[in-house]
């Protein structure tokens, strides 16, 4: 009864901001995982989701917004926490619907190991089914249905920051042959640390900014057909200034827009039909 009455402290103290922010392992382009801090928001808006260590098991809770209540909470076993999906602190796993959430593990992978994700049915907080890969994998997206689990597949040793999407069928439990990739690109690998992150209402389309490679690109991934377009920036001179940008979807959803933090100053606008930069 003790157990429970602290661990109901420690959610609850969620609310308010207070837990740690665990950036561990998932290796290359992935900032690991956060267990406490924000957790993740409900598209609905009204409930948070945050995955707190406990010895040798983790406690998973979704915590009102006004007020900080716990509404439900369960464990789960081993190490876990929200996917962090770029290095500025936006985290993901959460379904369009807020249904299926996925959780990372906190350990990560190396080379030569394993890549674990937990996906949970949020109405209950408890595990559907566990994915388990050799290599070195991190959370990218779910599929607008929650049926496609996409991945981040590192694939150097020497440079992390290369790297590959992959789409995992949840329903079949398989990992999918082939790459996510731009077909109008000749290769399926790809380098950049991704700084920012947006996504339709739907979920259909997930955008992510990557800057540290050659050049900043964002990368247009289409969760329902499967497809990935890569939208070269004409950015001139440092990449550091993209680590303090956003991104954000018009209300029509016809427009992506680059922010500036801060002041909200829009850098470059980008047609979703098109995927053309019309203004910078």
């Amino acid at each position: 009864m003790k157990k429970r009455l602290l661990i109901l402290l420690l959610l609850a103290a969620v609310a308010t901001g207070w837990a740690t922010v665990a950036a561990s392992g998932n290796g290359g382009p992935s900032p690991g995982v956060a267990q406490g801090w924000d957790g993740i928001v409900a598209p609905s808006g009204d409930l948070r989701y945050v995955a707190l260590p406990a010895r040798r098991s983790t406690s998973v809770a979704a915590v009102r917004m006004r007020g900080g209540r716990v509404v439900r909470f369960g464990w789960v076993r081993g190490s876990w926490g929200i996917p962090m999906v770029t290095w500025n602190g936006a985290t993901g796993g959460l379904s369009a619907d807020g249904r299926t959430l996925v959780l990372g593990h906190a350990e990560g992978a190396r080379f030569g190991s394993e890549s674990r994700f937990l996906v949970l049915d949020t109405r209950r907080l408890r595990p559907r089914t566990t994915v388990t890969l050799r290599g070195v994998f991190s959370f990218d997206a779910l599929s607008a249905d929650a049926r496609i689990l996409f991945l981040i597949e590192h694939v150097s040793r020497r440079d992390t920051s290369r790297y590959r999407v992959r789409a995992y069928d949840l329903m079949h439990g398989r990992l999918l042959e082939r790459a996510i990739v731009d077909r109008r690109e000749g290769t399926n690998v790809m380098r950049g640390l991704p700084v920012a992150r947006a996504s339709t209402t739907d979920g259909r389309w997930v955008y992510t900014l990557y800057a540290g490679g050659h050049h900043p690109f964002v990368h247009a991934l289409d969760t329902v057909r499967r497809q990935a377009v890569c939208i070269d920036l004409p950015w001139r001179g440092k990449q550091d200034a993209l680590w303090q940008t956003r991104l954000a979807v018009g209300s029509d959803e016809r427009r992506l827009v680059l922010r500036r933090q801060g002041d909200g100053r829009a850098l470059l606008t980008i047609d979703t039909r098109s995927f053309r930069v019309l203004r910078r």
